[in-house]
């Protein structure tokens, strides 16, 4: 009840999904480095603070349990963020509280290009720019998408591959369960 839905649970029937993936765990590199900061700051203030000082203490710890409870949030929050990419539309869902999802239709994009910098090349990681007909769409830009290179061939065989070739791969994909007596969707 509480917890987001499935991003599958958003894809039509008629959908065959091509990736899922969530940002790579690098995104949080800066909310680690400035969680242990302001951890150690305060571990040492409080050092410093002589013990009869009980409430700079306490407010001190208090402070300490509000760094660890933001930075679990930017964690969950992370985590439940998916991007997905299916043969009609892009997705990106996010949100802990309050879901929300972002799509594009795969029809719309005209250009794609991905870029890696020195740290995404060493943690393996990119950006993705998705350009549409002249218009900046919610998914304009993806940031520390893992594995950028496949997920660009993916999508540029989705956008600008063959159609009937795709369409005759998706009918022996949907065979092939048959035959293996899955359900077919």
């Amino acid at each position: 009840m509480f917890a987001p839905r499935d991003p599958d649970e958003y894809l039509l029937g008629s959908e065959r999904r091509v990736i899922r993936v969530r940002r790579h765990w690098a995104c949080l590199l800066w909310e680690v480095f400035e969680a242990a900061g302001l951890l150690i700051g305060a571990v040492l203030i409080s050092s410093l603070v002589p013990a009869d000082v009980w409430l700079v203490q306490n407010l001190l710890w208090y402070a300490a349990l509000f760094i660890l409870l933001r930075f679990a949030y930017f964690v969950i929050e992370w985590w439940v963020e998916r991007i997905v990419v299916t043969d009609k539309r892009f997705m990106l869902t996010s949100g802990v509280f309050t879901t929300k999802v972002a799509m594009m239709p795969v029809t719309k994009v005209t250009d794609l290009t991905y870029e890696r910098s020195v740290a995404g090349r060493l943690f393996g990681y990119g950006t993705l720019v998705v350009e549409s007909a002249g218009q900046i769409q919610a998914l304009n830009k993806i940031e520390y998408l893992p594995d950028p290179e496949g997920v660009y061939d993916a999508i540029s065989e989705l956008v600008f591959g063959d159609k009937k070739a795709q369409a005759e791969r998706f009918s022996m994909m949907k065979a092939k369960r048959a035959a293996a007596g899955k359900k077919i969707t």
